[in-house]
This record gives structure tokens, C-alpha cells and sequence, in this order.
């Protein structure tokens, strides 16, 4: 067991909320490009509902790995190409899990595909944070 959490910082309660908020700051700027991306593929190219969103969500994951490495989390990590793929994979499950909440909520439960992709991505991102802290940026 000891072994185990010998790789991961630890951190005060104070500098995990600072990195949360400051996580959930880098998501809501993911948000943004997330739903104006899915807005445009969905309304604009008469895309795909889930393709549309799928594509507005993996752009924000990139715009957000870039913040979050930055500022979030200062990694000094010299290999880009692991640390990004390790974010992708993150955010893929995360991906996954937004579309299973996404068809739940507005294709089952009739909510409004706005309203239900803003409730999946509540849902995901304490999902996307934790691994990301424990995984990605450790």
C-alpha cells in the first residue's frame, strides 16, 4: 500500500480546492468551445447529434489539456506527447461517459439536448479531475 502512494504529491485540502476551482475555471472555458463547436456541427452542418458533440467535446479537451498543464496543474512534464495522450484517454472515458449520460437524459428522459449535455458535463468533470490529478498530471 505504501508503495502505492509513494508516486502521487500530497497536498493540503486548501491547494486540491485552489486546483479544482481553478480546474473547473479551464472547464467552463472548455465549455465554451465545446457547445459553440457542437452548436456548429449539429445546427450549422446538420451534423450528427452525437458526432456533433463528440467533436465539440474532444476540441475542448485539447484547449483544456494546454490550460490545464499551464496553469492548473504547472506541469514540467518534457514528454508532451505522453502527458497529452494520457489526457485524451482520460477525457475519452470521459467522452464516454458524457454520451451515456447525454442519450440517457435527453433520449430517454426527453430533457432538452442543451439542457442534458450541461447535466453530463456536471456529472463527468469531477470524474475528469480526479483522474486527471491521480493520472495525468501526478
Amino acid at each position: 500500500m505504501e508503495k502505492i502512494f509513494s508516486d502521487f504529491e500530497i497536498v493540503s485540502i486548501s491547494e486540491l480546492l485552489l486546483k479544482f476551482l481553478k480546474f473547473g475555471a479551464v472547464g467552463l472555458s472548455g465549455m465554451i468551445v465545446d457547445f459553440f463547436f457542437t452548436w456548429l456541427c449539429k445546427e450549422k452542418f446538420k451534423w450528427n447529434k452525437f458526432l456533433s458533440n463528440s467533436i465539440g467535446f474532444i476540441l475542448a479537451a485539447t484547449s483544456n489539456y494546454l490550460l490545464n498543464r499551464i496553469w492548473t496543474f504547472e506541469s514540467e512534464n518534457p514528454d508532451l506527447r505522453s502527458e497529452y495522450l494520457s489526457f485524451i484517454v482520460v477525457s475519452l472515458i470521459g467522452l464516454g461517459l458524457n454520451n451515456f449520460f447525454l442519450y440517457l437524459l435527453h433520449e430517454k428522459g426527453k430533457v432538452n439536448f442543451y439542457l442534458a449535455k450541461m447535466a453530463a458535463i456536471t456529472l463527468v468533470t469531477l470524474w475528469n479531475f480526479l483522474a486527471n490529478y491521480f493520472f495525468t498530471f501526478r
